[in-house]
């Protein structure tokens, strides 16, 4: 009881620690820029930086620190009000707010569950056909399933029940293989599809914000879908290798799995309209460059086709049940971009990071993508928090390849995808902090698969880049 105490209060220590450094740096920025940098240029960089410290350490709830910000923007008079608060107006925060009320209506049906009887009670003979089933349901739920944390979330409890049936130990290696391929696995799952993870809908938005230049869902799939498929197949095989399962017989597992199959009979109503309603929205995803509706329109309607009578199945109050504070963050960290536009920092950014021998070698575009790639993935370590990260590395990316000559949307893709893959520290992704907060596996369990998952995923995204993407003629 003592150490915990002892622990607690050297904990709270430390966020109060971070915390007036956050304020320190905030004060400095705005005392030691020279006076010819404006009013709104210097108090949307300190501003900013004050909340890079305050995001990627987490001394308080980043949703908290989302709220601080855009009081600090309305008291500096950084920037206009309507600037302030124009990244709540983002197609992406109602994208994201579509998303998460899908995965609630979903939920509201026995979809998922009947998915993830099927495939292990027909794969569930042995330990690589369960790890293979629920590896493929994590893929699958991308497609229909925005957010990453959602869809850890779903997962933890089907995970915990084929865990409990199988009678394993937890320092087992079955156990690990298990929860930690469910986090590397759900981490990957948000790379081939645009609507899959917050860091891809954020980078789509930036690049449209900074460049005028938007992807399509169709053309995310196409340069993502290659990068994604090996690093599905190097993830498995790796996680595998570093947790070779102990022999254990998963009859009584199989068995059970087909029983609660078979127990939920055929397909409901519910079930029927939950599908249509969800291939009518991916239709409608894939479609994008035909149609010139934004992904935004596609989660809306489905959202409302969920909740109407004769079409819907899902309580609206239920529906309304989703997690406000990413909301929170996405809209302040957009709306922080769009001061940062405004108020003349980013150009005062651009001159500060954009020496001469920086853009001499990122004008090279063999150098460009590797060093994209290696620098958004040291980035992500130190800021752990995907949404932060993107919207603090994107604009400088940007500003660094248009200088440089080079296409910024190929950067702005490249960085997207290796920000997504945390595979190191439990705190970079939310899949990783899901499955440790169940106390099955802990952060050393993470290090050695995940040393080796990063090494693989660098050298698979720059031999794609350096083939697929140069023979489809997308290269910067």
């Amino acid at each position: 009881m003592v150490k915990k105490d002892e622990k607690d209060r050297r904990l709270k220590w430390n966020r109060i620690a971070v915390f007036i450094s956050a304020i320190v740096l905030f004060f400095a920025v705005l005392v030691l820029l020279p006076e010819t940098v404006s009013w709104s240029a210097r108090s949307t960089i300190a501003i900013m930086l004050f909340g890079l410290v305050l995001w990627a350490l987490a001394p308080i709830p980043i949703d908290l620190t989302s709220i601080i910000i855009l009081v600090l923007l309305m008291v500096m008079k950084s920037t206009e009000m309507n600037v302030i608060l124009s990244g709540f107006a983002s197609p992406a925060v109602f994208l994201i707010i579509g998303g998460m009320m899908m995965a609630v209506g979903v939920n509201e049906t026995l979809l998922v569950k009947r998915m993830t009887y099927f495939l292990l009670a027909r794969m569930g003979r042995s330990a690589k056909g369960i790890y293979t089933g629920f590896f493929i349901l994590m893929q699958i739920q991308a497609f229909f399933i925005p957010a990453t944390a959602v869809r850890a979330s779903l997962m933890i409890p089907i995970l915990s029940s084929i865990i409990e049936e199988t009678g394993v130990d937890k320092r087992s290696n079955f156990n690990k293989l298990m929860y930690i391929g469910a986090a590397f696995g759900g981490s990957v799952s948000g790379v081939v599809v645009l609507t899959a993870a917050i860091g891809n809908i954020l980078a789509v938005e930036i690049l449209r914000l900074y460049v005028g230049v938007s992807i399509s869902y169709l053309q995310w799939f196409i340069y993502a879908g290659p990068v994604w498929l090996l690093l599905v197949l190097a993830t498995m095989y790796i996680v595998w290798k570093c947790y070779p399962p102990e022999v254990y017989s998963f009859e009584k597992l199989q068995t059970n799995m087909k029983n609660k199959y078979d127990s939920l009979g055929r397909l409901t109503l519910d079930e029927k309209k939950c599908t249509v309603i969800l291939m009518i929205t991916i239709l409608i995803w894939f479609t994008e460059s035909w149609h010139g509706y934004h992904p935004t329109f596609g989660a809306l309607l489905a959202v409302v086709l969920m909740s109407l009578p004769f079409t819907g199945f899902a309580d609206w109050k239920k529906m309304l049940d989703i997690n406000f504070g990413i909301v929170l963050l996405i809209g302040a960290t957009l709306s922080l971009g769009y001061s940062l536009i405004e108020s003349g920092a980013i150009d005062l950014l651009e001159v500060l990071i954009s020496p001469q021998f920086v853009l001499d070698i990122f004008s090279n575009p063999w150098l460009a993508i590797p060093i994209t790639i290696i620098l958004s993935q040291v980035y992500h370590l130190g800021v752990t928090n995907v949404s932060t990260a993107v919207i603090t590395l994107m604009p400088v990316l940007i500003s660094l390849s248009v200088q440089a000559g080079i296409d910024p949307v190929v950067i702005v893709v490249t960085s997207a995808i290796a920000m997504l893959l945390g595979f190191l520290l439990v705190v970079e992704t939310m899949p990783n902090v899901v499955v440790h907060g169940t106390g099955q596996v802990s952060q050393k369990d993470f290090l050695w698969p995940g040393f080796w998952l990063t090494l693989a995923s660098i050298v698979i995204m720059i031999v794609i880049a350096y083939t697929y993407w140069r023979w489809i003629d997308f290269w910067p």
